[in-house]
């Protein structure tokens, strides 16, 4: 007997997962029919022309803090070196006030290049939230167009079929709706308790 229910109970299983959309199914004339779909928003942020061209800005700021620091070091090396060639000539309160008065320079130097580093930084966030938030009416289409009433981010899913991951055609109708996002106003953010990204 418990055999026999056993048996029925994998049938109606099984019956039921052959009304469920397939890999052959859910791709018709190369369109996704899912009720879940995953993308890799990493890839969004990285390989759309509109995460591109930020990530080249910020790039190129980093660049440019880098290039301050460096030449800030240069100076403050020489600063120290030639403050250290006149100490012989100096009397020891003197010398000590000038050391001081250097020290407290190097602090705030260092305080506002650190500043401008965590500016940097936030900025990188700022990028992340804007590409995605650009990204979010498309993604809106594709869930429409799909039938989807989720998209999941591919490194929360355990497994899945490479069929609904939506993620190529995201990044190819961004490129074309978008470009690169540089003529583009960016959207204002999502009223608060709003779940897009």
């Amino acid at each position: 007997m418990a055999m026999l229910l056993t048996r029925r109970i994998i049938l109606t299983g099984l019956a039921a997962l052959a009304f469920l959309p397939g890999p052959a199914a859910a791709q018709e004339l190369g369109r996704v029919s899912s009720p879940i779909l995953i993308i890799e928003s990493e890839r969004i942020l990285t390989e759309s022309a509109y995460g591109k061209r930020l990530a080249a800005e910020l790039e190129a700021l980093s660049a440019e803090l880098s290039t301050e620091n460096r030449s800030i070091e240069a100076q403050l090396i020489e600063e120290e070196r030639a403050l250290t060639e006149r100490r012989p000539n100096l009397s020891p309160a003197e010398f000590r006030e000038l050391a001081d008065a250097f020290d407290a320079k190097v602090v705030e130097i260092r305080r506002e290049q650190d500043g401008k580093a965590r500016s940097l930084g936030q900025r990188g966030e700022e990028i992340r939230r804007e590409v995605l938030v650009a990204a979010t009416p498309v993604l809106e289409d594709i869930m429409l167009d799909a039938g989807a009433a989720v998209i999941v981010e591919r490194r929360s899913v355990f497994m899945s079929a490479d069929v609904i991951d939506v993620t190529d055609l995201a990044i190819q109708q961004m490129d074309e709706r978008l470009g690169d996002g540089a003529d583009a106003t960016p959207e204002a953010p999502p009223p608060e308790g709003a779940t897009r990204p």
